[in-house]
């Protein structure tokens, strides 16, 4: 137990050999005091000498030398050389200074590990985002009897929420999507069906056709908790008519120009990816519109949006700001208006789900 209370202070084994060579050192001193002719001065200066020595010899080995070998890897650390951890078994100051510089260059080289894998994401992220960013529309497009305007403000640098326009011989397809989450799993989601959408679009002249393959085959694809809302539209160009056919999203909002009520249509069916066959789930519906009538389609990122006081912006308010907007602007005015009401709510609150706004009015031949 004495020899465990020593190794763990180097100050205590210095103090006590310190105290053993002095005991040696005036113990001799006191025999030659008594006995000054037994041994020949010159032999005690040798003998005290010595015992310097040896005292000097402790002092460098359990002290100066492994302290240097401490104080070199440092350095080397400290001026951004490679360095070796400190190796030592000692339970002293020493061997404490070697423990704590292992473990800091452990946590250096961990905290090292996760800024060159976040790098590594965020090269990833921006190379997802642009991908998604291509796929997206550049703009709105030129369809005849419509006039359409649409905006999508990711959560994170990729996103689920997704658009887009299909335009094919004598009509339209247009569609809004929201998978469920945000961020990298959800965009990979929104790529798939972007590209499914657009490869039955060119086979079946039928939202329902395309609706219910698309489905089929991203079943299979993706995990049971992920799936995808959807409204896809089709515009007949020739006979002014536009049909429907809902996957679990949110309502239909079309503002009636000729009596400024506004209705609500449910969208119904059931989310892509969440039943392997959707075919008796899904049906195609028409909505009847007059000129100047605006539909609007939206994301539940609006809605469920939140302010400081954790208040949601709800379906209700936005109904309020189709009525008091459609009655004065068209498409991009609602489109702007609507975002700049839908800013000054959510104030500074960090955004939590993507958020898409379309809008669009017939505008008749």
């Amino acid at each position: 137990m004495m020899l465990n209370y020593l190794r763990q202070s180097i100050g205590r084994r210095l103090f006590l050999s310190l105290v053993f060579f002095s005991a040696i050192i005036i113990g001799s001193v006191y025999f030659l005091w008594d006995n000054p002719l037994s041994f020949p001065l010159s032999y005690s200066l040798i003998g005290v000498g010595l015992l310097l020595l040896i005292f000097i010899v402790i002092l460098f080995n359990f002290v100066a030398w492994p302290l240097k070998k401490v104080v070199l890897q440092m350095k080397r650390l400290l001026t951004g050389r490679s360095y070796k951890n400190i190796y030592s078994n000692r339970i002293d100051e020493i061997g404490i200074i070697a423990q704590f510089f292992n473990k800091t260059t452990a946590s250096i080289e961990e905290i090292s590990g996760k800024l060159r894998e976040q790098k590594r994401m965020s090269s990833e992220l921006e190379i997802a985002s642009s991908i998604q960013a291509n796929i997206l529309p550049s703009g709105n497009p030129k369809i005849p009897g419509l006039e359409i305007v649409a905006k999508l403000v990711p959560a994170a640098e990729v996103g689920g929420d997704s658009y887009d326009f299909i335009q094919k011989d004598n009509h339209t397809f247009f569609y809004i999507g929201d998978v469920t989450g945000h961020g990298a799993p959800a965009a990979l989601v929104m790529m798939m069906v972007n590209t499914l959408l657009h490869t039955y679009a060119e086979i079946y002249d039928s939202t329902y056709d395309i609706i219910v393959n698309t489905n089929r085959q991203l079943k299979p694809r993706i995990k049971s908790a992920m799936f995808m809302t959807m409204l896809m539209m089709k515009w007949d160009h020739i006979n002014e008519k536009l049909t429907y056919v809902g996957a679990g999203h949110e309502h239909i909002l079309v503002f009636r120009a000729a009596t400024g009520k506004l209705d609500s249509y449910v969208t119904g069916g059931v989310a892509l990816g969440m039943v392997p066959d959707n075919s008796k789930l899904v049906k195609d519906q028409q909505i009847p519109l007059e000129k100047g009538d605006v539909v609007v389609l939206y994301t539940d990122g609006i809605t469920e949006a939140k302010n400081d006081k954790g208040e949601m912006f709800e379906l209700e308010r936005l109904k309020e700001a189709v009525k008091r907007y459609a009655v004065q602007y068209g498409p991009e005015g609602i489109v702007h208006h609507i975002a700049t009401e839908f800013s000054s709510y959510v104030g500074e609150m960090e955004q939590a789900d993507d958020i898409t706004l379309m809008i669009m009015q017939y505008t008749g031949k």
